[in-house]
């Protein structure tokens, strides 16, 4: 298929590719059926071809319903009606033009409830991600392995303007926004409240404060800012005015107003050098969005995105009814960059019972399923730590994926197990697959090979010794859930950006797909420097991720054009800056050392010519809604703007040392010499060696005399009576103590 200039298909992972290429390509699955059949529910017209019948089971089954499309877009209803139930071969043509099956993210229908357009759930972004899922299965996606590549789309075009910055020092917020904070919202949005809520930007520390406010303030349209809408337009915890006695939200959000407006106007706007070689500006979500792309969901149940960022519910956006959708509840919260955090205090992401029954129906005839996980433990020393379960407590399970230290362990139902899913499965000790950072961890069970565990994209190598079960013995009265144990005493620590479900065991080749497409909140952003080097639609593009919640990740700079049959002939670039809201990032220039020329041997058409093989992390100043960048050159085409590094700052010589001591004192090994030599007995005595080792970490390490402590004295006073026990002990006590008559009686 033919594509305008204007978008470009780019392969996110190569790897895949090669992969599916050496071992046979992935998993065969059924394609959608070519027969015409019809909903049971469904009374009009038969399907008038194979395209039809796709589009009635994968989309229009799911959006005809009176919660959903159905409700106005229906026969008698608004048009386009494309969730019409009398015909649906004309709900078929009326589709058509609101999806776009060669991208579906970029349909109508998607952008349309990503808007908030009659989106049936709490969040516009998992309606968007299953209307999506709906419309590939309608393309085929699922079809052919959820290949589906990933189409670079010509950003919005936009030059670097002025911008305003957060200053680091609070003073400002401290005698603007933060008293109305301190004064109306410390209830709730503060540590030391009863039931504190994050963020804590009512904190008693004007640092912990500030730094959490930042995210509900918008500095160049203040009107946008979190703090005004939530009192103007959603009337949240509108208090009583000064000399009033009724809550008034307009009297609330108007001194709010006023507040954020004496901040903003506190702060001088940045205007970018002119002097500067810039690329157009773009925002974090001007990009194409780079993870997940490429992946294998043949099979998927449920799965889990975390994009929301906010609420109390993780949606599952598998578009496979029943939703199984997770109620956050304790110590768990929203991260950047999509994802849920997991807390010391034991919290949980828990679905309901009837909800959780789907992957009982879905997974239980086939007799094989998978669990996949993308995974940041926040340390290697919890233990009996459960990430992923379907089960009713602590001793009973359909399956469950946990950690134990350096491990991971997997417990599985079947036929030829217990009812708690043992014999455990574990990793190697010696192995140490479970580490403090993240990774893409995968449970499978087949009857033939039966539980198998792959850490980022390897097979660890434990072998099954329970094989040949069958999952008939399943219970379909547990709860599906991460982060815990239904009984909450199975609590694990760390971050999970992406969650799940598969009735059917993956294979190597597929589970390396899905490694290598990635994770996570991540954006293609293509910065346009067409009219720097004359090269039509020419861009210099980066990999952004939020890195957390604090910082963005910059990787694999790469020239690349949308025009397929440009040239760039020879292009030179060097020194590349990132700038941030009008100025170049003080810290996290990574790129400045990049001197290179694209050139027509060394460009693809397909991949443009990678500028670097580095990343680099630059400081979230205002949050991705409002931070904006663009890059500078030293030089770029024919454009030249030769810069000076300015000469470091010498440090200044340190102060003089202060005067030492002449007077010292003999470490550990000095002082069993010593004694042995007082007493003469060995050191290699054998109640002196036992003593010695004992205190041996507890004598002085240090000859400084400052530096002796009451603990070494005790140390060395257990050293010097064992010397003393161990002579009294031996035949050298008579000449060691001349006239003690060590045979007389005790009265003597």
């Amino acid at each position: 298929m033919k594509y305008p200039t204007s978008i470009r298909i780019y392969t996110l992972a190569a790897l895949a590719v090669l992969l599916n290429a050496c071992s046979g390509g992935a998993k065969v699955v059924e394609n959608p059926p070519t027969t015409v059949t019809t909903v049971a529910s469904y009374g009009g017209p038969a399907p008038g071809s194979s395209d039809v019948q796709a589009f009635q089971v994968n989309l229009w089954q799911n959006i005809n319903t009176s919660n959903r499309c159905g409700g106005c877009h229906n026969a008698n209803g608004q048009s386009p009606q494309f969730a019409r139930s009398d015909d649906v071969n004309l709900a078929y043509d009326a589709a058509l033009g609101v999806v776009n099956l060669t991208q579906p993210d970029q349909s109508r229908l998607v952008t349309k409830v990503g808007g908030g357009h009659n989106c049936w759930l709490s969040s516009p972004q998992a309606c968007a991600d299953i209307m999506t899922t709906w419309i590939r299965n309608w393309a085929g996606g699922a079809a052919t392995g959820g290949s589906s590549q990933i189409v670079l789309v010509a950003p919005v075009d936009r030059g670097v303007g002025t911008s305003k910055t957060f200053p680091s020092d609070p003073a400002l917020f401290g005698s603007t926004v933060y008293p109305l904070l301190t004064q109306y919202c410390a209830r709730c949005h503060a540590g030391s409240a009863a039931t504190p809520q994050s963020p804590y930007f009512a904190s008693n520390d004007i640092n912990e404060a500030y730094a959490a406010a930042k995210a509900k303030i918008n500095l160049d349209t203040v009107a946008l800012s979190r703090f005004y809408v939530r009192l103007h337009d959603e009337s949240h915890n509108c208090w009583i005015p000064s000399g009033g006695t009724a809550v008034s939200c307009p009297t609330s959000s108007s001194l709010m107003l006023t507040a954020l407006q004496n901040f903003a106007n506190g702060i001088p706007a940045t205007v970018v050098d002119p002097s500067l070689t810039v690329s157009r500006a773009l925002g974090l979500y001007d990009g194409v969005v780079a993870s997940g792309g490429n992946r294998f969901e043949g099979g998927i149940v449920a799965k889990y995105q975390f994009k929301e960022g906010t609420g109390a519910t993780a949606f599952d956006t598998s578009g496979v009814e029943p939703a199984l959708n997770l109620t956050l509840s304790g110590d768990v919260s929203w991260v950047g960059g999509w994802g849920v955090q997991f807390g010391q205090n034991g919290g949980r992401a828990q679905g309901t019972v009837a909800t959780s029954r789907k992957l009982y129906d879905q997974t239980r005839s086939g007799g094989e399923y998978s669990i996949e996980l993308w995974a940041a433990p926040a340390n290697v020393v919890q233990e009996d730590a459960f990430l992923a379960s379907y089960s009713g407590g602590a001793g009973a399970r359909n399956f469950t994926l946990s950690q134990r230290a350096y491990q991971y362990e997997a417990l599985g139902r079947s036929s030829v197990t217990s009812a708690d899913g043992a014999p455990a499965l574990l990793t190697r000790d010696a192995d140490r697959d479970a580490q403090a950072s993240l990774q893409h961890i995968v449970l499978t069970y087949s009857p033939t090979t039966g539980r198998r565990l792959y850490v980022n994209g390897n097979y660890t190598g434990d072998v099954d010794a329970r094989t040949g079960g069958t999952l008939a013995n399943w219970d379909d009265t547990f709860a599906f859930l991460l982060g815990n144990e239904t009984s909450g005493n199975r609590k694990w620590q760390g971050t999970l950006r992406f969650g799940a479900v598969y009735k059917q065991a993956l294979t190597l080749a597929q589970v390396q797909q899905n490694f290598a497409a990635g994770v996570g909140e991540r954006y293609f952003l293509l910065f346009n420097v067409s009219s720097l080097t004359g090269m039509a639609q020419s861009y210099v593009m980066f990999d952004v991720s939020r890195y957390d919640s604090y910082s963005y990740l910059f990787t694999k700079p790469t020239f690349i054009s949308l025009d397929a049959n440009a040239k760039p002939g020879s292009i030179p670039v060097k020194g590349i800056r990132i700038g941030i809201n009008g100025r170049e990032a003080a810290v996290g220039q990574a790129y400045v050392s990049v001197d290179t020329t694209v050139t027509d041997a060394n460009y693809s058409s397909v991949t443009g010519q990678r500028l670097a093989d580095v990343g680099t992390v630059i400081a979230l100043e205002k949050g991705p809604d409002n931070d904006q960048f663009f890059l500078t050159f030293e030089r770029i085409g024919s454009t030249n703007n030769a810069r000076t590094e300015p000469a470091p700052v010498q440090p200044a010589p340190p102060p003089p040392a202060a005067p030492q001591s002449d007077i010292g004192t003999r470490v550990f090994n000095e002082l069993d010499a010593s004694y042995s030599s007082i007493t003469g007995i060995p050191r290699t005595d054998a109640g002196v060696k036992s003593t010695y080792t004992l205190v041996e970490q507890q004598l002085p390490g240090v000859p400084a005399i400052d530096a002796f402590l009451a603990s070494h004295q005790v140390g060395i006073a257990q050293l010097a009576i064992q010397y003393c026990d161990s002579l009294v002990e031996s035949n050298q006590a008579g000449s060691f103590f001349p006239g003690l008559q060590l045979n007389a009686a005790p009265s003597v």
